[in-house]
């Protein structure tokens, strides 16, 4: 098998690339706080690219509106007053229903370049648009790009990977999750050193003996910030666990991937969705991609009654100086809903290497001295455990996650995309725990904002 260092997108971009980026769901909290910024940066990097911006959503902006809302985003990206300047005069406005035909022909038809359609919507949302581009009839170079989460269960995923095979080839399409930039990421394809040198598992164990455990912990001292709205459908589960860590898990638990370009199978050759098949029960698969999904195929929550895994919510507090009101007090929440702002879950990955080692992941808002890394522990005391950050550097445009992911896409590698069998798995892994709290709504703890959350059995067992 070939041991190959994975082909990662670099931010800079060699060559002249011109696109149209139209970002359907552009008055959202994601195109203004992370998008526009990410754009930017490879813009600002890339000195022969030409990107065009089109802001789309069904209520109408100016485009006054619109080059008001891309400048107050890039002033605080860290890029030149050219670069601001450029993709200002390069950005239009189009109102846009996603879910019309006849609306999503007119906003590809004011592309002036090879259109990247970019869907930053609710998950319900993605069907609807799949559905509605299956009618008309697509300029070949169109891409897609879709955010998480990718459907609202492993059916709905299913479903949604359908109808969206039936509008772009694989190759063409990027399910976006953005920590698949982050450094932490880039480290484990480039690297599996750190993860070998960690003493996890202890190898020389005997059998039912303590094999260490790994920890996959992204916690916040922010509470929701005034997305109430978003997040009281979504919670720390869905929001967090699902897609960021459970892909951080993968990345950690895979073996080495063969040599690959950073790319589909068929990227070349219009086949299309790769499937898959080749990579089993933890053995090495030819891509990235290969070596995720034989994790994540065997991958389960440690116990199924009770289940592994832990929920609560925030209640009054502060935090970094800051007083928060508790979650259920809110704009936009309802407190019958029973969102958890806090979740963690146990997992076991039954392959080879990780049998009988726990895997703890968790993620909560307003934590005092949160942390944001991957924790291996070795099974001996004496021996310190290893760390990887999960953060970026904030003064580092090079090490901005979604600029990175972005850059794949103008350049066309798949590479840090979710392939359409990875998004379906994730969601099988997190069921179980989403039907045990819809029956029992009384599991639902609290925690002082401020504190350091409601820590759960770290052993898993």
């Amino acid at each position: 098998m070939s041991t190959e260092t994975p082909e990662i997108p670099e931010i800079a971009i060699g060559g002249p690339i011109r696109r149209t980026i139209a970002i359907l769901g552009a008055g959202g909290d994601l195109t203004e706080r992370l998008l526009l910024p990410g754009i930017a940066k490879v813009v600002d990097a890339s000195p022969e690219i030409e990107v065009h911006l089109i802001g789309a959503a069904r209520t109408p902006q100016s485009r006054d509106e619109w080059r008001g809302v891309v400048r107050r985003s890039l002033k605080a990206a860290g890029v030149s007053a050219a670069t601001i300047d450029g993709l200002v005069a390069r950005s239009e406005f189009v109102a846009t229903d996603a879910s019309s035909p006849e609306e999503l022909r007119e906003l590809l038809d004011a592309c002036p370049t090879a259109p990247l359609l970019y869907i930053a919507l609710p998950p319900a949302m993605g069907k609807k648009v799949a559905a509605a581009l299956a009618e008309l009839e697509l300029p070949g170079e169109l891409r897609i790009a879709i955010e998480k989460p990718f459907g609202e269960s492993e059916a709905d995923a299913r479903e949604l990977n359908d109808a969206l095979a039936e509008v772009v080839p694989d190759e063409r399409l990027w399910r976006i999750d953005h920590f698949l930039g982050t450094p932490a990421a880039l480290e484990l394809m480039r690297s599996r050193e750190v993860v070998d040198a960690s003493g996890v598992p202890r190898l020389e164990a005997s059998e039912g003996g303590d094999l260490g455990r790994v920890e996959i912990v992204f916690e916040e001292e922010l509470g929701i910030e005034g997305r109430g709205a978003f997040y009281d459908e979504t919670g720390a589960l869905r929001d967090m666990l699902q897609s960021h860590l459970m892909l951080m898990l993968a990345l950690t638990a895979m073996e080495r991937p063969g040599g690959q370009e950073g790319r589909r199978e068929g990227a070349h050759d219009g086949e299309g969705a790769h499937d898959g098949e080749g990579a089993h029960d933890g053995e090495p698969g030819g891509t990235l991609d290969d070596a995720m999904i034989a994790v994540l195929r065997n991958v389960s929550v440690w116990d199924d009654e009770p289940v592994s895994a832990r929920r609560a919510r925030y209640t009054a507090g502060e935090v970094g100086g800051k007083q928060l009101p508790a979650y259920v007090e809110e704009e936009d929440v309802d407190p019958e809903r029973g969102t958890e702002t806090l979740a963690e879950i146990t997992l076991r990955v039954e392959t080879p290497r990780w049998r009988g080692v726990p895997f703890l992941l968790r993620s909560g808002k307003a934590i005092g001295a949160a942390r944001q890394e991957i924790i291996l522990t070795p099974a001996d005391p004496g021996t310190e455990p290893t760390r990887i950050p999960l953060d970026a550097p904030a003064d580092d445009n090079s090490a901005d996650p979604y600029a990175r992911v972005i850059a794949g896409m103008l350049g066309g590698s798949t590479l840090l995309s979710v392939r359409g069998d990875v998004a379906e798995e994730l969601w099988r892994i997190v069921g179980p725990v989403l039907d045990a709290w819809d029956r029992d709504a009384d599991d639902l703890g609290e925690y002082e904002a401020g504190s350091a959350g409601k820590v759960g059995d770290e052993g898993g067992r």
